[in-house]
């Protein structure tokens, strides 16, 4: 497809997606978290509160918020986002960015207003990022979130180009490392959370996003680094991790091993990168998490 106009980008900066209304309970919280992981070891007793509602101490994880504006993968898959027409298959996952209010109950009617916030001239694609704000039925902000996407193909229409964010790890050993295998069938399961796009379960629509074999989603490598971050610098407690944003720097595998290195300094920041370990390949760079103290 042909880049859209300069006139057809600077109408739809600002313009209001969708609202969508998306209702949980622990089944669909226990869900994610089996789609992200969840135990990493069968019956691990410092997970269990993630997959088992009669816990005492169940816990939504985080990242669940993630998808609460679960609808705008159906608008994504349209190939139409406010007059700016891509196939599907050509646009990946670009960085996240996610902050809680408050930690998310285990049960919630969320409303989510998405909106286009920017979109960037990259040359060899443009890069559009949306943002999305859930609240609760009471009105109370429950999560903000901007997600970044590269359409391959669509650059050069003369627009900006963005600023670039570095946010390089520290120069010495990290203070934690977590590895976690995911699953052949991972995607299989993560995409029963909203994210239907056949990319991560389908070889023939891979081979047209030009992927060998289909690719986890960004946001499941995702939830995997948030989940090895609670582990390893929060003792499991959902309730410490308040933001966290990430560079999908390379895709991954279903089957692949994930190795999520950590650092802190003083003022509660992480820094962290996540590897794929068969490939030693960087999958989510530029990454930082900030923690309740």
């Amino acid at each position: 497809m042909k880049p859209p106009s300069l006139d057809t980008v600077e109408q739809a900066i600002g313009a209001e997606l969708l609202r969508a209304t998306y209702s949980y309970a622990e089944r669909e919280a226990i869900l994610y978290a089996l789609g992200v992981g969840a135990p990493a070891y069968w019956l691990a007793p410092d997970e269990l509160k993630f997959v088992h509602e009669l816990q005492p101490d169940f816990q939504v994880l985080p990242t669940f918020a993630v998808i609460f504006a679960k609808d705008l993968h159906e608008l994504v898959l349209t190939g139409n986002i406010a007059g700016i027409k891509f196939n599907p298959m050509q646009l990946v996952h670009g960085e996240q960015e996610l902050r809680l209010a408050k930690p998310l109950p285990r049960a919630a009617v969320v409303d989510s207003t998405v909106r286009v916030a920017d979109i960037h001239d990259k040359g060899s694609g443009l890069l559009l990022a949306l943002e999305v704000e859930s609240r609760d039925e009471a009105g109370g902000l429950l999560a903000q979130a901007r997600s970044s996407m590269f359409i391959r193909g669509l650059g050069g229409f003369g627009g900006d180009r963005g600023a670039t964010r570095e946010l390089s790890p520290p120069e010495r050993p990290p203070d934690a490392v977590i590895e976690a295998a995911t699953l052949e069938r991972q995607a299989l399961i993560y995409r029963l959370s909203g994210d239907a796009n056949p990319l991560h379960v389908d070889p023939r629509m891979a081979a047209i996003g030009n992927f060998e074999k289909p690719i986890l989603h960004g946001l499941c490598t995702l939830g995997f680094s948030a989940r090895a971050i609670l582990k390893g610098l929060c003792g499991n407690d959902a309730h410490r991790l308040v933001a966290i944003s990430a560079r999908f720097a390379h895709h991954v595998f279903p089957g692949e091993t994930l190795v999520t290195e950590m650092w802190r300094n003083d003022a509660g920041e992480i820094r962290f990168q996540t590897k794929a370990k068969e490939r030693d390949a960087v999958v989510l760079s530029q990454a930082s998490a900030q923690l309740r103290r």
